[in-house]
């Protein structure tokens, strides 16, 4: 096996090219020079968790706002079927909070969003019996009239893993779940002397309550209910159309057709209609059906239910069930659907040696929720046909493409792919690049047109392969360019301000066009500027210099937007600060506090016509720091190192550091740029010690993006989207590997002197040393690491005064500087 030296950052030694099944113990000399590289064969590696879905907790981040998704699919399965109840705040269906009931178990969700309650779709319930007479008519079909508790009032009686949940509610019921695709499988238990087994479809009621237009008919036959409605966008001005097909099977006997039928509207069943047309129904009712069947004379009466999803018609959702789950057998659905999960899961191995189980448990739960969304909706585009893949829930990319995008690049590139091609089909038939998306409807963005550093986070990594994975190179730039120069009709929903900001090089206060909202001016200029870092990273890749130079040049912009003279009230060692800007040149002001705990007039900066003040979900202290393209560029404009490291440190000793936001994300990783590492090591333990862990309340805020944000932190990574590089620290573990298919390799980190994890984050043997002729730095990695399969031998220390290492190019890079010339 031919091996390769490539000393690591901040490690005594990185063997690339390393056998992945074998751990190699012998010494290997220090390179003297810079590292080359020697491929070697790569095979998948050795697995010590062999179940990594039995790790993975489901119900972190239930409660407290989380809005976490607890439910079965698969990895970006469009189907994801789950229990709803009737918390205010219910966004994925689910509220871990015991005082909440059931009131439904849907199809269709969403994890960790914001804005309005998405989707919930398609509520199926169960009736052991209806009323004092038990009869048809007195069943309380609506959806508030229905609840009921779930069994164990103190601790709700819920099970989940990935691809399956299950329940035992206060009627004697039990409910289990599992899905495929655009599929789900429920199984229904009675309790013993069940005379009457009731099924509820229902049609209409999603989480906004937002339904109009409905159809549904109904086979007395068979029992198959088949319909759908409009709904309302959750985060967006638009409408779209969702459709389902349920049909019933006796688990065990033969259920026959029902024995009652009919349709229902509000809490009044009407026996015997088959169609909606049969009521007299109006605007945003209540409907549905409900059927009674006869139980099972010789044992449990277990009923079970198919649901077919579709976003085409009734017919395609019959036929998308009838494909994927011919059998209604729930122990090989649910089967499959771990198998899923343990082989994308299973690419990431740790070694637990002296580690808390929870941190085990946070770092697969966290990975688990980086594959939930985007969805893939593919063969479910009602918008024109294309054999492409077709992604949506982009909820939204100003969420993502700081950390999810990346994650994904280490272990799961066909996806990744996917995800990219659909996008880039998007761009083709509408102009732009989606930004959020959800269930096919536009939503508002939040940034800037940041499917760019996504598509530039794929192709700087994979163009050698992009062919490989049916990338097309040239429609990948095509549609970055769309973003980059063509304005469209409306920036709230695609792409960007685009006239303006080539015109000044900045987004100005007191200039409004027809196209959009003024608002945001301050954040979107800083995120413009990141997005052509993006564009002209792959200019440069596909050999167009002048475009390459370009952008670069558009990427400074930020400096636009930058007054030198602005201080934190209260605090005059705080000089300089991102600020709005006229477009005479002359600079509006917003308090440096706005939009943070310190702000005296508490505004939230949410999506608002009438905000003026230029940020968006982040005040700007915390905005100013947005600079992840030029470093070295923001470091010299607040006054070099030790003011740059006091004004991070003020950051968080004043609590202007929000762990629920993600312009704040790379924050505590700021230092090395300031050749401290080890204070990043520590600010970014303290966050995960002090914000996340594996109860109901273990996420800060909505889930958005810090599956793959808290998996970075504690794999000891922070990515630098679109470039070749990743932050370094140390992970959790004395060993993580990412198996990477596309390469067939294995990278792996091992921890030298590992002596476990201090609880509150702070001191321990976690700080990154150079020993000897290591590699250049201690402070970054090369993408090559994980291309080539590497072994990354890091040696802790409890000094936390560690540094990048000598040489001009032990820091980090950043464009002013050169580093990505």
């Amino acid at each position: 096996m031919l091996r390769l030296l490539f000393l690591p950052l901040w490690a005594t030694r990185i063997v690339f090219g390393a056998s992945t099944n074998v751990q190699s113990s012998e010494s290997v000399a220090p390179s003297s020079v810079s590292p080359s590289i020697i491929t070697s064969a790569g095979s998948p590696l050795a697995t010590s968790i062999q179940d990594p879905a039995s790790l993975v907790n489901l119900f972190i981040g239930t409660r407290n706002g989380g809005h976490t998704f607890p439910g079965a699919t698969l990895p970006h399965g469009m189907v994801k079927v789950g229990m709803d109840t009737n918390s205010p705040g219910n966004h994925a269906g689910y509220d871990g909070d015991p005082q909440f009931n059931a009131t439904g178990f849907s199809q269709l969700h969403d994890d960790g969003t914001g804005g309005a309650v998405p989707l919930s779709l398609f509520k199926l319930w169960a009736f052991k019996s209806c009323g004092q007479f038990d009869t048809f008519e007195e069943c309380p079909t609506s959806i508030a009239s229905r609840n009921a508790p779930r069994k164990n009032l103190s601790l709700p009686d819920d099970f989940a893993e990935p691809g399956y949940f299950s329940s035992n509610l206060s009627t004697g019921i039990r409910v289990e779940l599992t899905a495929t695709r655009r599929a789900a499988l429920h199984k229904y238990t009675f309790p013993a002397g069940t005379r009457n087994p009731r099924m509820v479809v229902d049609i209409t009621n999603d989480g906004q309550q937002s339904s109009t237009d409905p159809i549904m008919e109904l086979d007395s036959e068979t029992g198959k209910v088949a319909g759908g409605a409009s709904f309302a966008a959750s985060f967006g001005p638009d409408r779209f159309r969702a459709f389902s097909c349920v049909d019933f099977q006796g688990d065990g006997f033969d259920l026959g057709q029902p024995k009652e039928f009919g349709a229902w509207l509000g809490n009044f069943p009407v026996k015997q209609s088959t169609n909606i047309n049969q009521l007299y129904f109006g605007f945003r009712d209540e409907l549905g059906a409900l059927l009674t069947f006869t139980p099972n004379g010789n044992g449990t009466t277990s009923i079970l239910a198919r649901v077919g999803v579709s976003f085409i018609s009734p017919d395609q959702a019959c036929a998308n069930a009838e494909e994927e789950i011919p059998d209604f057998n729930l122990d090989r659905v649910r089967s499959s659907a771990r198998a899923q999960w343990n082989e994308l899961l299973g690419r990431i191995q740790v070694k637990t040696d002296n580690v808390d189980p929870e941190i085990v448990s946070l770092l697969y739960s966290s990975a688990y929720r980086t594959h939930i969304s985007p969805a893939d909706y593919t063969g479910e585009n009602p918008k024109w046909n294309s054999t492409e893949p077709y992604y949506d829930s982009f909820y939204c990319n100003w969420d993502t493409y700081r950390t999810l995008y990346s994650w994904m690049a280490l272990h799961d590139p066909d996806d990744f792919a996917r995800i990219i091609r659909g996008m880039i089909n998007i761009q083709q038939h509408e102009g732009w690049l989606p930004e959020c998306r959800g269930a096919t409807a536009q939503h508002f963005i939040q940034g800037g047109s940041n499917g760019d550093p996504i598509l530039g986070e794929f192709f700087v990594k994979f163009h050698e392969h992009a062919a490989a994975l049916n990338v097309s190179s040239s429609a990948l730039y095509t549609a970055l360019l769309a973003d980059a120069e063509k304005q469209p009709p409306n920036w709230d929903l695609q792409g960007r301000q685009v006239n303006i900001w080539k015109k000044l090089g900045y987004i100005p206060s007191d200039v409004w066009e027809v196209g959009g909202t003024n608002t945001k001016q301050v954040s979107r200029t800083l995120e413009y500027a990141f997005d052509d870092f993006a564009i002209s990273q792959v200019a440069k890749i596909l050999g167009k210099k002048q475009d390459g130079a370009k952008y670069s040049k558009r990427a400074g912009n930020f400096i636009n937007v930058w007054n030198p003279n602005t201080t934190v009230p209260g605090n005059d060692s705080i000089v300089g600060m991102m600020q709005p800007r006229f477009a005479d040149g002359t600079f509006n002001f917003t308090d440096p506090r706005h939009c943070s705990v310190n702000d005296p007039t508490q505004a939230t900066c949410f999506l608002n016509a009438a905000n003026k003040d230029g940020f968006y979900e982040g005040s700007p202290i915390v905005y100013t720091q947005y600079v992840l393209q030029d470093t070295a560029k923001l470091i010299q404009l607040q006054g070099g190192n030790q003011k740059f490291i006091d004004r991070l440190n003020f950051i968080f000793e004043q609590n202007y550091f929000d762990s629920t936001d993600e312009p704040s994300q790379q924050i505590p990783f700021m230092y090395h740029y300031a050749n401290r590492p080890g204070l990043s090591t520590q600010r970014s333990r303290q966050v995960i010690a002090q914000f996340y862990n594996t109860s109901t309340n273990g996420l800060p805020g909505n889930d958005g993006a810090m599956g793959s944000f808290v998996a970075f932190y504690l794999a000891g990574l922070y990515p630098l989207p679109a470039t070749r590089q990743f932050l370094l620290s140390s992970p959790y573990f004395p060993q993580i590997s990412f198996f990477n298919p596309i390469f067939g390799k294995t990278t792996t980190i091992k921890a030298n002197n590992f002596k476990g994890n201090p609880i509150d984050g702070t001191g321990g043997t976690v700080f990154v040393k150079i020993d000897g002729k290591a590699w250049k730095s201690n402070c970054f990695i090369e993408w090559e690491a994980f291309q080539q399969g590497s072994t990354i031998e890091l040696e802790l220390t409890d000094d936390i005064n560690v540094t990048c290492g000598k040489g001009s190019d032990a820091l980090p890079p950043s464009l002013s500087t050169g580093g990505y010339n």
